[in-house]
């Protein structure tokens, strides 16, 4: 099942479950859609895989399957300075 990461490595954007403006890889590293298009270019900045849109979970399954609340916050990986 899909962690559903709170917010954006490069940005520390908050990135709701519900939200169409996250992207992944296909090891879960999460990115908003803005840093991912304009920044990272489609690629993951740590494995260097294809960054697509995430799957948004139903509201009815949240309370049962609810979304990860790991920050992961990397800026340097995405070449801001720290």
């Amino acid at each position: 099942m899909l962690l559903l990461k709170p917010g954006c490595e490069c940005c520390n954007k908050d990135l709701p479950p519900d939200t169409a403006e996250a992207r992944i890889c296909s090891f879960e590293c999460t990115f908003c859609a803005s840093c991912a298009e304009s920044i990272l270019k489609g690629t993951c900045p740590n494995c260097g895989g294809e960054l697509i849109a995430r799957p948004r979970r139903p509201a009815n399954k949240l309370s049962n399957y609810p979304a990860s609340t790991e920050r992961v916050f990397n800026p340097a990986g995405c070449g801001h300075a720290v």
